[in-house]
């Protein structure tokens, strides 16, 4: 590793970029017999197939990528996003205008021609149940796409003489990863398209990719040394050779044309002769503009992340794609504190003076803290932070002494701002994606209240002493308790706490679901002898206002030196603890248990909290700042809590407690400063007009994410040492990469290969600034057509289902008079006829009526009137016939004695599709779980302890047919067997490993992907993108790592070959149902019959 990494750094040194420099992160290169193409700067660049000057073949702000030359080298057929979707589009290799060929809303991604150059060859998943990708041909002129044989292909070429086809059957979900070997990687497939037999490559566990033709031989990339490099199969002798021995950078793509092989290797494209077997590094340039590196204005309203508002509420802070605003609350400007485009800025904090606002910042390579003044004029000031790390939550104490803040390691601090020095106060011994420490400041900087696991998982609140230094627990642990707040007055603090919050104790586990977690509302009466501020109240003559004195909002009396004066502000109370007894002090406020969070204390007596109400009728609920909170107002003086605003996604109250801050939900969402006494705040009171602006420089972001996405892997993987993965060196070998990056999409694939040196599942690079495209919004009859007569023919309709509004069928339901066999003649009022294509027809349409003229003949006389509405994705209507088809083999193969169970993921959908299909099927002796495909989601420990279910006994049924029923009921107490593949992983790996291990049956299929880690809480980089670092690693009760990087084998290993599916058959499926059988034979399901009544209530003679 050291030995690669060092030969990398030492050609980047050699190849840094300057005058007359050659350009790097060329991609995806294709050839003919003059010229390359490749994908670069989001756009599509020819040059001389020797090298030289590359000259700019498109120019569009969607990405384009996949080029691939014609057999004659006069066209490239490439995809693009021109039109917001994902499409097939050819241009000349010489230039002009792209030609769009497909329509369909999936993506279709280019693959190359047929030898004849009459076909586009391009990878698409419009007609899988599953998501998965087959090949498909289009006329460069443009006509109805006609489907290859294979029954899934993910990338792959003909050969020259059409007759084979060398393909991947399947992608792989991190491609760049590197040194994977779970499921997803399989041996090269080379297929004979008339008998349908395949060949493949000598192949054991490496990731082989990028097949492409001369002659009889398939050129193609393999990591079976550890690093990609070119290799060679000649299909005729059987021969494997290795043509290229790189040791520093993978070969990332290759593709043959003209009797030449190219691909990209560190950036660069070489070119390797089959004849010599020699390859050469192309000298190639790439000039011109490259708007998107263009520093410029944008609006960053959509960008705030954290706000805070001043000690008054005159003007808020913001964060906003890593600078740091304020705004005022009526007068004035907003106000830019830090105008540093080359790093990050965040979460503002304003000092209780109001004069200065603390925040953090990555300006000098790691995190510091700074303390700026209010206004942006003067320097900030940088204190160091006690070691490097990301940082969260800072909070200045009440007398501007001080400042508190949490880590990325769930350690909470204290900084003397005088001295710079740094206390470690407590830390969080166990990561949970919430973060929820929530510390918090006592009125007079002596005291910090937050919350803390404990063994058991349950959340305690503890208080911090930051004068004596000690620390002590206040609430019992016996329920979960968060979010502490204290009293303006100092008398109380408050918190909330779930009694009904164990099960939620496993939120990675699929048990915790339909388990909502309530919390009540507490106040901890601080002082032996203090009142309740609950106590009873009693209506009675001479008291003033009739009610007994509470104390409750007594005002606190300024010094002489004047309220108005900023710098003789209220002297706060001082906080007092009596520990003793202090459990018996503990008061519910009286409010319902519910769905609360994000509790802030305001004026004396007066506290705001977020209530999570579910989205719709049925839908989730939202979580606290979710776009479902509702934002409360609580009184102990009323003794009742309102509601104060609604659609609230984070809000914060001013130190002097008289205003509050809220942002509303989602990215446009308003930031409002309003009143916290006195009337609630009618809807728009108090918005913010501000619109945010900042001069963004992309080369100077890109710059800074380089560096925070790599130390956000340090800082946040799952194991410390990076799975030996060098974190200098690695950084010293793609870092001087970032000089060449010219669009967003070059900087996700540098970043994506960063990375992929950690070797581990999940680790996703996703998002950021690209440049905006309307969406597509091609709409789908969920129907299959044939071209026949020239006319379009239905040969399937997709049903829906009644019972799920979400799946519905355009072409299916009552009053819905279209037919299988029927042809649809016209779209809109626009004749359509082939090669013409329906989904041209069909764009803009989806979700919006559509009138179609349908018949029976291919004639328009006779012709009638449908109106339909089509659907944006039809996925789920092709899965659901998938899924019946399934479970009706399943129950012919065993007469009716085993149940079908489909779990497509270990998330919601898959929790409810078990539930719906194993409960319905529980009068079967046994089961099939297909977890093919399984997208993951969380631990299936649910599903699991079902399926390992057994039965203690019966209840017997007096009534009916008087067969009893055990207890428990719901089961099936036969066999089980899971089906799994390679497709299946994250949770659909860890459910057939708990299949396993338990024993609860065999494993029938393919080895499982191998991407058993948790990920949640990376930070999201200043541009809205993220680059991903894995959380939480698995391993098994021996102690060892297991399932990443692995898989779960099958006890029986069954191959799907492309015949058998081409065929009708599902050999996987088969060989489930008869392993079931064998064990059912070998182990039947009896269950007893009632025995005699008793007769314990017959006296003796």
């Amino acid at each position: 590793m050291d030995r690669r990494i060092a030969l990398a750094v030492l050609a980047c040194a050699a190849a840094a970029p300057g005058a007359g420099a050659q350009t790097r992160l060329l991609r995806q290169p294709t050839i003919s017999a003059t010229q390359v193409a490749f994908a670069y700067a989001n756009n599509l660049w020819v040059a001389p197939r020797d090298g030289g000057d590359a000259r700019r073949l498109t120019s569009f702000q969607g990405v384009t990528t996949n080029p691939r030359f014609s057999p004659d080298g006069k066209w490239i057929a490439f995809s693009g996003q021109y039109a917001g979707n994902t499409d097939v589009y050819v241009v000349p290799a010489e230039g002009g205008e792209p030609r769009r060929l497909t329509w369909h809303p999936g993506a279709d991604v280019t693959q190359g021609w047929t030898p004849d150059g009459s076909r586009i060859v391009f990878a698409s998943a419009r007609s899988s149940p599953n998501g998965q990708m087959k090949f498909w041909s289009v006329a460069p002129q443009g006509d109805v796409e006609v489907a290859l044989s294979m029954p899934r292909a993910f990338q792959g070429t003909l050969s020259p003489d059409g007759k084979r086809v060398a393909y991947r059957m399947n992608g792989s979900w991190d491609d760049e990863r590197r040194n994977y070997r779970g499921g997803q990687n399989r041996p090269i497939w080379i297929m004979d398209l008339a008998t349908h037999e395949v060949q493949s490559p000598p192949w054991t566990d490496s990731k082989d990719i990028a097949p492409a033709w001369i002659g009889d031989v398939v050129y193609f990339l393999s990591d079976r040394d550890g690093v990609h490099n070119v290799w060679s199969y000649d299909t005729r002798s059987r021969a494997l050779a290795q043509l290229t021995k790189f040791t520093d950078f993978d070969v990332k793509a290759l593709d043959a044309g003209g009797g030449m092989v190219v691909f990209e290797q560190a950036g660069y494209l070489h070119t390797l002769d089959p004849r010599t077997r020699q390859h050469r590094r192309l000298d190639i340039t790439v000039r011109g503009d490259f708007p998107w590196l263009v520093p410029q204005w944008k609006d960053v309203g959509s960008r705030i992340t954290n706000i805070a508002l001043s000690p008054t509420g005159k003007r808020a802070a913001v964060e906003a794609r890593g600078e740091i605003f304020t705004i005022p609350a009526e007068k004035g400007d907003w106000r830019n504190l830090t105008r540093a485009a080359g790093s990050a800025e965040r979460t503002p904090a304003w000092s209780p003076d109001g004069r200065q606002v603390a925040y953090f910042s990555d300006a000098g390579g790691e995190y510091k803290l700074m303390i700026a003044a209010q206004d942006g004029i003067t320097p900030p000031r940088a204190i160091a932070l006690p070691e490097p790390s990301f940082y969260y939550t800072p909070a200045w104490s009440p007398d501007g002494s001080k400042i508190l803040y949490t880590d990325a390691h769930l350690r909470l601090w204290v900084t003397d701002i005088a001295s710079g020095r740094s206390t470690k106060v407590d830390t969080d011994p166990f990561m949970q994606p919430d973060r929820s420490i929530d510390p918090v400041w006592s009125p007079d900087s002596r005291w910090i209240a937050y919350a803390r696991r404990l063994p058991s998982y349950f959340r305690a609140i503890f208080v911090h002493d930051v004068q004596g230094g000690t620390t002590r627990q206040l609430s019992d642990g016996m329920a979960d308790a968060t979010s502490p707040a204290w009293d303006a007055s100092g008398k109380y603090l408050y918190w909330m706490a779930s009694t009904d919050y164990g099960p939620r104790t496993g939120w990675l586990d699929m048990s915790s679901y339909d388990h909502p977690v309530t919390r009540a509302i507490y106040a901890a009466v601080l002082r032996k002898g203090e009142p309740s501020p609950l106590a009873p109240e009693s209506d009675e003559e001479g008291t003033g206002d009739g009610k007994r004195e509470t104390g409750v909002g007594a005002p606190v009396v300024p010094p002489s030196g004047g309220a108005g004066n900023r710098d003789a502000r209220v002297a706060p109370p001082a906080v007092t603890i009596d520990f003793d007894g202090l459990a018996q002090r503990v008061i519910s406020l009286g409010m319902a248990p519910r769905d609360y969070g994000a509790l802030e204390a305001a004026t004396a007596g007066t506290i705001f909290f977020l209530e999570s109400v579910p989205q719709s009728g049925t839908g989730p609920a939202s979580g606290p700042g979710g776009g479902g909170s509702v934002l409360h107002r609580y009184s102990l003086k009323e003794r009742k809590a309102t509601v104060f605003a609604q659609g609230v996604a984070q809000y914060t109250v001013s130190q002097d407690g008289k205003k509050l801050l809220w942002r509303g939900a989602g990215p446009q969402g308003a930031l409002a400063i309003v009143n916290t006494e006195g009337p609630v705040p009618q809807a728009g009171q108090g918005r913010l007009t501000a619109s945010i602006r900042m001069l963004v420089d992309p080369r100077a972001e890109y710059r800074q994410m380089f560096a925070e996405g790599w130390r956000n892997q340090r800082e946040y993987l799952y194991v410390s040492n990076l799975q030996g993965a060098d974190y200098d060196k690695v950084k010293a070998m793609y870092e001087p990469l970032v000089a060449h990056v010219a669009h967003r999409e070059d900087f996700g694939y540098l970043l994506d290969m960063t990375g992929a040196e950690v070797a581990v599942g999940h680790s996703y690079v996703r998002g950021g600034d690209y440049p905006e495209i309307p969406p597509a919004n091609v709409g789908l009859l969920g129907a299959d057509f044939a071209v026949e007569n020239g006319r379009y023919r239905i040969t399937r309709i997709y049903d829906g289902e009644s019972w799920n509004p979400e799946l519905r069928a355009p072409l299916s339901g009552p009053g819905m008079d279209v037919r299988v066999g029927e042809y649809v003649l016209a779209v809109d009022g626009v004749d359509l006829r082939a090669p013409d294509n329906i989904y041209r027809l069909l764009d803009g349409t989806a979700n919006r009526q559509v009138t179609l003229m349908v018949n029976t003949t291919p004639d328009m006389a006779g012709a009638r009137r449908v109106t339909v509405v089509p659907v944006a994705n039809e996925m789920g209507l092709r899965q659901r016939p998938w899924v019946e088809g399934n479970r009706r083999l399943v129950d012919s193969l065993s007469h009716g004695k085993l149940a079908y169970v489909y779990v497509p993921n270990t998330a919601q959908p898959g929790y409810t599709s078990f539930n719906r299909y194993y409960f319905a099927q529980q009068d079967r002796q046994g089961a099939i779980i297909d977890e093919r495909y399984n997208g993951g989601g969380s631990a299936a420990d649910y599903i699991i302890d079902i399926l390992q279910r057994d039965f203690d006994g019966y209840f017997n049924n007096r009534e009916g047919d008087r067969v009893p029923f055990t207890s428990p009921a719901a089961g099936i107490w036969g066999p089980k067997v899971m089906i799994i593949n390679e497709m299946a992983g994250s949770g659909g790996d860890l459910m057939p490993y708990m299949f396993k291990r338990r024993k609860i049956g065999p494993l029938v299929g393919k080895r499982t992907w191998g991407g058993l880690v948790g990920t949640w809480d990376t930070p999201v980089l200043i541009d809205g993108g993220t680059m991903i670092a894995p959380r939480g690693g698995f391993f098994d009760r021996d102690g060892k790592w297991a399932v990443e990087n692995e898989g779960v084998a099958p006890d029986i290993d069954v191959e799907n070959m492309p015949k058998d599916v081409i065929a009708g058959r599902d050999p996987q499926l088969e060989r489930a149902v008869e392993e079931a059988l064998r064990l059912l034979q070998a182990n039947p399901v009896r269950l007893k019959p009632e025995p005699p009544p008793p007769t314990w209530g017959k006296r003796k003679p």
